[in-house]
């Protein structure tokens, strides 16, 4: 049977370490008490629980509200219970949430939706909530619930980059977030007529890029238009174009990049993968922001006209 639903997949971070810690049999009583308890939440909010896989808990919902509200209270009742863990032990609860066709047989469930919320779910940080703009579309505008824009990003096996947001869950979070799918209608779409100029500072190193110059390619190699000098880059690291009116980031390396946009504390993971650029932000190359020796690179942009040339 073929029936429109969100998919949910919460994922569990940190098991490796936990099971190290407590021993696979303390670790496994643990991590079955957790997943039963997603479940139960799921269960809740009307959702139907799949199947749990290891760490990780597949849900349908015939709702996006629904499906939105049981991985909120998923995070906020995890979190209270972190609070009693000690910190080198700590899983914490990831998410992705895509809605779409799926397809019933047999109690299991297949289909797009499925696959881009796993991938969701393995894209995402600990403590994070990825949704595709499917999931805004339908959710109850009187929620009041806050999206935050990741841009474009393309998913393995997808021919195209999807919008994705980061769905912001903790109470009194406050900053520049999509708030409901009335005002994400009313953000400005990229002017495919539109030309811009990118800058991008490295240490003492600070060059421009006017859109026309696109592609720019980040490296260590000689063919690099941007030039890092770190081991841990990649010869042709990480590839910048210029595409209906807006940046882009590609990843090209062997151990991926990351970004960071100002005013937010979510990291887009690139393993050749692609996201738009915002404003301004910084990119990461080789090693996530969490290394703080690792290379990273400022940018700066401003989309302007034609005519500003």
């Amino acid at each position: 049977m073929v029936v429109q639903a969100t998919v949910v997949f919460a994922d569990l971070t940190g098991s490796t370490a936990f099971f190290e810690a407590l021993g696979n049999e303390k670790a496994t009583r643990a991590v079955t008490r957790l997943t039963q308890w997603i479940s139960d939440v799921c269960l809740a909010h009307h959702g139907r629980v799949v199947k749990k896989l290891g760490d990780g808990v597949l849900a349908v919902f015939a709702d996006a509200s629904d499906a939105t509200n049981a991985v909120i209270a998923i995070q906020r009742g995890h979190q209270l219970r972190l609070l009693k863990w000690p910190s080198s032990i700590r899983m914490e609860v990831k998410a992705g949430i895509a809605r779409g066709e799926v397809v019933e047989v047999d109690g299991d469930c297949y289909g797009d939706a499925v696959n881009v919320a796993s991938r969701l779910s393995d894209l995402s940080g600990g403590n994070q909530i990825w949704v595709t703009e499917s999931v805004v579309d339908e959710v109850d505008e009187t929620l009041g619930l806050r999206f935050l824009s990741l841009g474009p990003v393309s998913l393995r096996g997808r021919l195209g980059p999807i919008p994705l947001y980061k769905l912001e869950w903790q109470e009194g979070a406050v900053t520049e977030f999509v708030t409901m799918q009335a005002s994400l209608a009313e953000m400005e779409r990229p002017d495919a007529h539109a030309m811009g100029k990118i800058h991008l500072v490295y240490l003492n190193t600070s060059r421009s890029f006017l859109s026309s110059e696109m592609p720019v390619h980040l490296g260590r190699g000689d063919q690099a238009e941007f030039f890092i000098d770190d081991p841990r880059v990649s010869r042709l690291h990480a590839r910048i174009e210029w595409r209906n009116g807006a940046f882009f980031l590609t990843d090209l390396s062997s151990f991926g990049t990351w970004v960071r946009f100002a005013g937010s504390d979510t990291d887009v993971p690139l393993r050749r993968d692609d996201c738009q650029l915002h404003a301004t932000g910084e990119i990461a190359l080789g090693m996530p922001f969490n290394d703080v020796s690792g290379p990273t690179v400022h940018f700066t942009f401003s989309p302007t006209h034609s005519s500003f040339y």
